[in-house]
């Protein structure tokens, strides 16, 4: 993978977590486009059908929500990476990209990243070209990849120009397997059940998951001692809202209603372990408040509120002028 491509990924992916996890993030100091017929962003129609994990995150909404902007000011050192990513991509993250769609296949190890956003596609190959990258069109998409020789080694990151303002990123297989799913109209949108929890979590969401646990646990090679206590449990789901503060929701979908109630206790056990270490710290014990536990049957459901006020009484202080309100 050259070193432009490897920024622009590493750049992009770390906002697409950033936007999942900014709550956690934020307590440790640390727009949809148009849908397509169904449900979700139409960029999902470059996820292949065999995915077992999709996520999205509004990269333009959560930069310029309240709380990006207070993390910016109590965090200035970040702005180093971002000046850094800009100089190797000429993409400004703040201002250029405007969404990002991810999937993972772990049957074949492979993860891909679908970017919407204000991309100039020539100054994008000409810096991968510059760094040693390969160009090739598949199916009339141009594709920039790092040559790799070696036929034991990893196969080399490839940067595709999809359509005007998007691209994607990946190994060179799963970009093709992408674009095929396009092309041929055989992709993640054929699959209802995984679509069903997209529609029942993205609204009113800047940032959300979707996935197989099941498929996930399978290949994560866990040690049998905890793959024994992880209850049975098929789909998860996960979103976010982030703007002054942080709300979201995790479900999960169990195998039967016995998995389900073990899996109840499980988090009734964890939460009143997380009350009884936070009675040292208010603010611990304030967040702990916020999470409600729902759902009946093989449904497990959390979702908490973390407000902006108590947000900003964990973020490290700054000499930075105060936020102007929006």
């Amino acid at each position: 993978m050259t070193r432009s491509t490897r920024y622009f990924f590493a750049g992009s992916a770390a906002v697409l977590v950033a936007g999942l996890c900014t709550g956690l993030v934020a307590y440790y100091g640390g727009g949809f486009q148009a849908l397509s017929a169904s449900t979700g962003p139409i960029e999902l129609r470059y996820v292949p059908p065999d995915a077992a994990v999709i996520a999205y995150a509004d990269v333009g909404a959560i930069m310029n929500s309240e709380l990006r902007l207070r993390i910016k000011e109590a965090l200035p050192m970040q702005q180093q990476g971002q000046e850094e990513f800009y100089k190797e991509t000429g993409i400004d993250i703040e201002r250029d990209i405007q969404y990002v769609v991810a999937a993972v296949t772990p049957g074949t190890h492979s993860a891909l990243l679908v970017a919407r956003g204000n991309f100039n596609p020539t100054n994008l190959e000409d810096l991968a070209v510059q760094h040693g990258g390969v160009v090739e069109t598949y199916r009339e998409k141009r594709l920039v990849s790092k040559a790799n020789n070696s036929t034991d080694g990893p196969r080399g990151g490839t940067l595709a120009f999809l359509e005007p303002g998007l691209v994607a990123i990946g190994d060179t297989e799963t970009i093709k397997r992408a674009i095929d799913a396009q092309l041929t109209a055989q992709s993640i949108i054929g699959n209802d059940e995984m679509m069903t929890f997209v529609k029942d979590i993205e609204a009113g969401n800047n940032a959300w998951a979707v996935g197989r646990f099941d498929v996930l646990t399978a290949h994560a090679k866990l040690p049998e001692q905890i793959a024994r206590q992880i209850p049975p449990v098929k789909w998860f789901a996960a979103a976010g809202h982030i703007n002054g503060g942080v709300s979201g929701m995790v479900r999960v979908e169990a195998n039967d209603d016995e998995a389900a109630e073990l899996f109840r206790r499980q988090v009734n056990g964890a939460l009143a372990f997380g009350e009884m270490v936070g009675r040292s710290d208010p603010r611990a014990s304030a967040v702990l408040k916020t999470v409600q536990m729902s759902g009946s049957g093989k449904t497990v459901q959390l979702s908490f509120t973390v407000p902006g006020e108590l947000l900003q009484m964990v973020l490290p202080k700054s000499p930075a002028v105060a936020i102007e309100p929006h």
